[in-house]
């Protein structure tokens, strides 16, 4: 086996710079579709992505067709109205406030699906926790974030959408899982906190209080 050569410092702060910076995009898309061999590199860091066993359970389609997500975005209108209703006075306003989603804004979007009866790997690892297959699908959802923004590629996470409904429109077969849907796109920038911290839906953690040591213990999270 060869040896790697190490990471010298420039590239390790590269790496913290672009795991800090990462951020979940949905205002300032630009009209400018990614270029094929961009697309390509950022499915390449999904699918290079860990996963239980080697299964590389995550499958991706890929939407640029302006009538495909037009269908998408009605949707999320319909979902986004039933999660509106389900808060209270000041924070149902707050709620409304909110960009949730660019799905029409971005000139493409990625739905990534999983597989979790593949037989790759032959089971290894999934017999214990079979849901592993998703957690690979998650990291490779993680890996393209990041990659992305190190191509200065917005990424925008939709989760407010009726999966049954999603699935018929994208024709997804039963046996897979429907993980993400994301608004991918070059935008005019990134901003320099998470939306949700900038807009005062909720604040970010320290990180003292999710950390215990050899056993779990309560931390005042508040």
């Amino acid at each position: 086996m060869s040896q790697a050569l190490p990471f010298n410092e420039v590239e390790r702060e590269a790496v913290y710079r672009v795991i800090a910076e990462r951020r979940d995009v949905r205002r300032g898309f630009l009209d400018v579709p990614l270029p094929e061999h961009v697309i390509e590199r950022l499915l390449a860091a999904a699918h290079s992505a860990p996963s239980v066993g080697l299964m590389q359970p995550s499958r991706f389609i890929v939407i640029r067709d302006l009538g495909v997500r037009k269908g998408v975005h009605k949707i999320f209108e319909a979902a986004n109205q039933q999660a509106s209703a389900s808060y209270m006075g000041e924070r149902r306003e707050h709620y409304s406030d909110l960009k949730l989603e660019g799905i029409l804004e971005a000139p493409q979007n990625l739905c990534i699906l999983c597989d979790p009866e593949s037989k790759r790997g032959q089971g290894l690892g999934r017999h214990t926790m079979p849901e592993t297959a998703l957690y690979s699908t998650v990291c490779a959802i993680q890996n393209l974030w990041l990659a992305a923004r190190s191509e200065g590629v917005g990424v925008g996470w939709v989760s407010i959408l009726d999966p049954s409904r999603l699935r018929t429109l994208l024709n997804i077969p039963d046996h897979l899982t429907l993980v993400a849907y994301l608004c991918l796109g070059y935008v005019d920038g990134f901003a320099s906190e998470p939306d949700l911290e900038r807009f005062g839906w909720e604040k970010r953690v320290a990180l003292n209080t999710v950390v215990s040591y050899d056993g779990y213990s309560e931390a005042d999270q508040s």
